[in-house]
Order: structure tokens, then C-alpha cells, then sequence
């Protein structure tokens, strides 16, 4: 019998970020047989998530280990991180010689920033999915898009589709369902929706005027500056 191989998954980890982003792919990768999980950041300081809670890196950049799997989550401090050269650089590093490039959500446009998404397929959470042009990207409607050994996917919940998806790229899909078991991810939403094409338009139009043009126009801002 040969011992498991060790698949060292690393998530980039910055203030602002959102924390299902991180936590909801994590809990399904790391049950990866040898999965290797890693949180990185700049400092080992606590990092603010938008949840009203921090968390814990487990390295900074410069100890980080070369990541299999590389994983960029997103929220709104996206627009902040897309500033950090340190963020970027490592990203970029981090990226030259990982197996899996992926992201979450807006995280999406720090791959893009890093030069990872030119002509290729990719998505986002929905409130900024047109704004995936300016990091070189065409959007596909999809809650998981591949292109090559690129993985994006869409808003928030999604990074668990994600994970599984991924899982199931590398060890099969049997072992991706026992993981999908495990965890009980059996999806029935109290309601009809979570994307505009399933949401009332009163419901979408609502949120995106509380929350998501003034997001996606600071966004839209960090991007061309």
C-alpha cells in the first residue's frame, strides 16, 4: 500500500474577506485524502472577516509552502487587496507553479489582477460578473466555470460547488459524493432564488440598490486604477 500523496491547498486570506468564501470550500477540501490546508496572509495577525469575527492565518507570505491548489476567495475587501502588491505578488507566485488555479467569488478579480484570467473563461457573484472584462476574462453563466486548470466560481455558496467539483476532479466521483455525504450538503432552499434569474426582480433590484451598484462601482474603480 503507498502512502496518500499530500495536496497542500492554499487560500490567500485578506481583511474584508468573506468568511463562507474561505470556510465553505475548505470544510469540503479538507477531507481531501491528504489534504494539507493553508491560510495566508501578510502577517500572522488576525484577519477581519465581514462576518463581525476574525480568523487565523496558519502562515504568512514569506513561509507559505507551494500550493497544489491555489484559492482566492472574495468579499469586499477585494477592492482594497487589488491595491496590495504584496497580495498580488504572492498570488502571482503562488500561481506559477500550482497544479489548480481558483477563486471564489470576487476573488476572481485578484486572480485578474494577477495576470491569470487574460482570455480566459471565468465567473464571479453575480453583481459584478460584467465586470470581468476589464481583468482580461469573458464571462460564462455558470456557478463553477473551468478553463484549462483555471476553476472560478460564482457568489459566496458557490465555493462549495466548487470544491466538490475539484474533488472529484482529482480523486473521482465517488469520493466526491462520500464528502458531498458527509457533510450532508443536500441543498433545499426555504426559497425559490439566490440568482437573479430565479429571484423577483422587486427582491434583486432592492438589494442591488441597497448594496450592489455602489459594491460593484467601487469595484469597477479599483479595476482601472
Amino acid at each position: 500500500m503507498t502512502d496518500t500523496p499530500t495536496t497542500t491547498i492554499l487560500f490567500v486570506l485578506f481583511p474584508g474577506i468573506t468568511q463562507l468564501d474561505f470556510t465553505a470550500p475548505a470544510q469540503a477540501l479538507c477531507r481531501l485524502p491528504g489534504a494539507q490546508l493553508v491560510g495566508a496572509a501578510a502577517s500572522l495577525d488576525p484577519i477581519a472577516t465581514d462576518s463581525g469575527f476574525s480568523i487565523l492565518p496558519t502562515h504568512d507570505f514569506a513561509s507559505a509552502p507551494s500550493a497544489d491548489i491555489l484559492c482566492v476567495p472574495g468579499g469586499h475587501g477585494v477592492a482594497d487587496a487589488l491595491h496590495d502588491a504584496e497580495t498580488i505578488a504572492f498570488i502571482a507566485r503562488q500561481a506559477a507553479h500550482a497544479r489548480w488555479i481558483t477563486s471564489v467569488c470576487t476573488g476572481a478579480f485578484l486572480l485578474g489582477r494577477a495576470g491569470l484570467l487574460e482570455g480566459r473563461k471565468a465567473t464571479t457573484h453575480w453583481a459584478y460578473t460584467h465586470l470581468l472584462p476589464r481583468v482580461g476574462a469573458t464571462h460564462e453563466a455558470a456557478r463553477v466555470v473551468e478553463d484549462g486548470n483555471v476553476v472560478t466560481s460564482g457568489g459566496v455558496t458557490s465555493g462549495l460547488d466548487f470544491a466538490l467539483t475539484l474533488i472529484g476532479r482529482l480523486r473521482g466521483p465517488a469520493t466526491a459524493q462520500a464528502i458531498q455525504l458527509a457533510i450532508e450538503y443536500d441543498p433545499a432552499p426555504p426559497y425559490a432564488g439566490g440568482h437573479p434569474d430565479r429571484t423577483p426582480e422587486a427582491v434583486t433590484e432592492g438589494l442591488k440598490a441597497r448594496v450592489y451598484d455602489a459594491a460593484a462601482a467601487r469595484m469597477e474603480a479599483a479595476l482601472t486604477s
